[in-house]
């Protein structure tokens, strides 16, 4: 072990613990317990439903006897009574059961729209209430005023009928609000049956207890000579924050305990809203409504009765394993990370654990819900989508990390410290189609200025069909003498590989390096005497100097599209450089000849044949050297659409090629490095997760809509769902502007809009990405040259996927705003996510306006200054 790599484990290890310490210190400060007064002794009395996780009263299925008197034998030594809801099915025999048990029973009769069952459900409760002695209330409708199933006259006329008819104290329970609202129901009840839930109300937990102790003195006031029982008090565990009010059992421990102690001593008759969760109750409340309990489902307790409160009682076990799942992360993201300096590895190992900590809390959070089937595939969809959140923001910190804090770089190269002359012969390749003559010319001129003493330049026009279009090149090229070869061919398959194969067969047989441009690049005169002695290493196959371009200053919708190149050949290349692992182009490329025919040539069947020929080059063992001086231009897209479709193919040829190359990716075989499978695979993350956000997009676009046409049944998706998302945007925006400006140097302005660039193509690469995923090859698209720019009218339908995409996903955000009474920030952080799904598609409209803006001048040629 060399003293560095010592000096790096033990900053590694330094790192790693102070993160793990913070990590469980954070943990820990989130969990501290919080001590609250005991609960002790026997209560009044408990809401009771029995039902278990596959019951549901409202499809009739009701749980057996002996699973009543299971839940009963729980509760006996815990309260006097309990307060029944229904009489249908085996929960008539409740009042039997606790009879045995030493319960009394408040019994109650649902009371719905449905008269024929309210008629069934009076004759039970009076023939039951009548049989056993334990039956010592009565309570007729369960907040059926307050969600107005039938008339306030019918309720009281069922009152009075019970009440004539039976010897115990009869009511009907509602929220304390509607007794209020209907005072003269008092006059038909022998008590005032209260529901005193302050989560309904959006209640903060802290003020929860004082809240409920008002609106009991105001129904005092109302009704002095009404003894008042708390038909329902209570907290629910999970679910939707409501206003002020965050459900958690923590808050529904501190809040029952709190409550307890001063019902002891203010005397307060009373039922704990409930004893057992509901799951059933899910579908009518929302999540909410399913844990009210004080036991969860499958009778465990929720929380100590004594003992201090914690919000997370097995918290150190889940530090514990983000703390495990932190390292092995971190442990992989140093993986060849040498020269990465302790402030690199420091943030690496913040954001590994902020990732890991989260991920924990999300599937923890969302496995302590009641799952069902449906719930359950959605949950694996959303963990996985989660997971591959994760790794692409992984990918862009490693990206960051290496970009910034490396202590200098291993592979440059610098052409000035190369002194012995070095010089085979090269074969230029330019394979063209349809372009425009007076750009040939140029790209020919610039060719012919090269100061370099053994090339040729091979012209291969492939399908074009105009004579007028390559004869003038044919002629040029005879002009500037022996070394300028033009073929012409028509037909031709395989695209610009099958033109690049074919100037492979025509090349001069002493050349020993094939360099490739495209047809509108001027290149630097010192292009091949600065970059070929790289060859002079047998293990370098390839040379690649970044696409660069003359037109930057066209008008701004070019300036927009230079800086969104500009990144990728400054940042990405020169960290996969670092690993040998560079995306080959094909342009300003140069490869060793023999080791291109070993691989096979031009891969006729990708679209992105060049980035394809670097891969089985690595792949057979050889390297290769980036440059980032730029040692040529060309032309850039002129509009927006032309643009799209470029990045499409490239997006498109990315997905041809992890098909074929799986296996080689996967380290299966072949002799890629890991270094090598990972750049390849995590630098092609990013439009893969563009492909999963246009998914998103589209279900949340469904979800939306049924959450305006059916509010009651659709929730918004849970806040843990929605920050992961938003923190990702917000993060890889502190990325780009943070690399741009300070490490090259781009202003503000310019930044801001070569990310407005950036985003306005997300929508054509996940289109690309999942055609690539699901069809097999595509025709090749060339990128226009010198071509008019679109018109407004134009532009717009150019974007017009995208301003639909904006245009619904801002409808949906609105229509939910504005139209919907938002009482949870779930609903805040939705309305937020749609919108901030929206800036890609905003981006490519207003990308593709700005297109508009002016048309492309001409651009005068550069010659030796570049």
């Amino acid at each position: 072990m060399t003293h560095k790599t010592k000096n790096n484990f033990v900053s590694n290890v330094v790192i790693a613990i102070a993160i793990a310490a913070l990590t469980y210190s954070l943990w820990a400060v989130l969990n501290r317990p919080e001590h609250e007064p005991l609960w002790s002794g026997k209560i009044p009395g408990f809401s009771f439903s029995p039902m278990r996780m596959n019951n549901d009263p409202n499809k009739n299925l009701f749980p057996t006897v002996e699973e009543i008197d299971a839940d009963l034998a729980i509760l006996e030594d815990k309260c006097h009574a309990v307060r029944t809801y229904t009489m249908e099915g085996t929960l008539t025999e409740i009042p039997a059961l606790a009879e045995k048990r030493g319960l009394n029973v408040v019994l109650g009769a649902w009371i719905s729209a449905d008269m024929e069952r309210n008629r069934r459900e009076i004759q039970a409760v009076i023939g039951v209430a009548r049989k056993h002695r334990n039956v010592v209330k009565v309570i007729v409708g369960n907040e059926t005023l307050l969600r107005a199933d039938i008339p306030k006259a019918q309720i009281m006329a069922y009152l009075d009928e019970v009440r004539r008819k039976l010897n115990v104290p009869v009511s009907t329970a509602e929220p304390w609000h509607i007794w209020i609202q209907y005072p003269e129901l008092a006059d038909h009840v022998d008590f005032i049956a209260v529901h005193l839930l302050p989560y309904w109300e959006g209640i903060d937990v802290d003020q929860a207890v004082k809240y409920s102790v008002e609106c009991y003195e105001i129904l005092k006031k109302a009704f002095p000579k009404k003894p008042i029982v708390i038909s329902e008090i209570g907290w629910p565990s999970n679910g939707r924050i409501r206003r002020a009010a965050e459900p958690g059992v923590a808050n529904q421990a501190g809040f029952l305990r709190r409550f307890v102690d001063l019902a002891a001593k203010e005397k307060y008759s009373y039922f704990i809203m409930e004893a057992f969760d509901q799951p059933w109750k899910a579908k009518a409340e929302g999540a909410v409504g399913a844990y009210w309990g004080i036991y969860d489902v499958n009778r465990q307790p929720k929380f100590s009765l004594t003992e201090p409160v914690v919000n997370i009682p097995g918290w150190p076990l889940l530090a514990g394993l983000s703390i495990v799942i932190s390292v092995l992360t971190l442990s992989m993201m140093l993986v060849d990370s040498k020269r990465l300096k302790s402030r690199g590895r420091g943030f690496l190992a913040i954001i590994a654990y902020a990732a890991a900590t989260m991920a924990v809390w999300v599937v923890y959070s969302y496995t302590r819900q009641y799952l069902s089937i449906p719930s359950l595939v959605v949950g694996v969809l959303l963990v996985i989508g989660m997971a591959g959140v994760i790794m692409v923001l992984l990918a862009e910190a490693h990206e960051w990390a290496e970009a910034i804090w490396v202590d200098g770089r291993m592979r440059d190269y610098k052409p000035e410290e190369v002194k012995e002359p070095f010089s085979p012969m090269v074969s230029i390749h330019i394979p063209t189609y349809n372009e425009p003559p007076d750009m040939m010319f140029e790209t020919l001129d610039a060719l012919s200025r090269l100061d370099y003493p053994d090339f040729e330049v091979i012209v291969m026009d492939n399908n074009t069909k105009d004579a007028d279009m390559w004869e003038p090149v044919s002629e040029y090229c005879k002009k500037l003498g022996p070394r300028f070869r033009f073929f012409h061919v028509n037909p031709l398959a395989g695209f610009k590989a099958g033109a690049l194969n074919y100037a492979l067969k025509q090349t001069h047989p002493k050349a020993k390096v094939v360099a490739v441009i495209d047809s509108d690049y001027v290149v630097n005169s010192q292009w091949l005497r600065d970059l070929v002695p790289a060859f002079r290493s047998p293990q370098i196959a390839i040379v690649q100097a970044p696409q660069d371009y003359r037109d930057s200053k066209a008008n701004i919708f070019k300036s927009m599209c230079y800086y969104e190149y500009k990144g990728f050949f400054h940042i990405g290349m020169m960290t996969r450089n670092e690993r040998n692992a560079i995306i080959q182009h094909g342009t300003m490329t140069m490869v060793r000849r023999v080791s291109l025919e070993e691989v096979g040539g031009w891969a006729e069947w990708c679209i992105t044949e060049d980035a394809e020929l670097g891969l089985r080059i690595f792949n057979a063992g050889y390297e290769a050297i980036y440059t980032p001086r730029s040692y040529g231009k060309g032309f850039m897209p002129d509009t927006f659409d032309d643009y799209k479709k470029q990045r499409f193919r490239w997006a498109y040829g990315s997905v041809q090629i992890m098909k074929k190359h799986f296996r080689v990716l996967l380290g299966k075989e072949g002799q890629l490095s890991l270094g090598q499978r990972y750049h390849f695979s995590a630098g092609w993350l990013p439009w893969i997760a563009d492909s999963i956000n246009l998914v998103f997009n589209l279900l949340a676009l469904g979800w939306s809509v049924a959450m305006i046409v059916a509010p009651e049944y659709f929730d918004p998706p849970l806040v843990i769902f929605s920050t992961l998302p938003l923190s990702f945007f917000v993060f890889k925006a502190a990325k780009l502007f943070y690399l741009y400006h300070y490490l090259m140097g781009v202003p503000i302005l310019q930044t801001g809009a070569s990310a407005l660039a950036g985003l306005s193509l997300s929508h054509v690469i996940g289109r690309a990405i999942l055609k690539g995923v699901f069809t097999k090859n595509m025709g090749f698209y060339r990128t226009p040259k010198m071509a008019s720019s679109h018109g407004l009218i134009q532009a717009l339908g150019s974007a017009r996927e995208e301003m639909l995409f904006m245009i619904a996903l801002w409808l949906s955000a609105a229509c939910i705003g504005l139209g919907t009474e938002i009482e949870s920030p779930d609903i805040y952080l939705w309305v937020i996510v749609l919108l901030i799904q929206s800036v890609p598609y905003c981006a490519g409209v207003i990308t593709s306006i700005v297109s508009t803006l002016s048309s492309p001048r001409p651009v005068a040629m550069e010659k030796d200054h570049m």
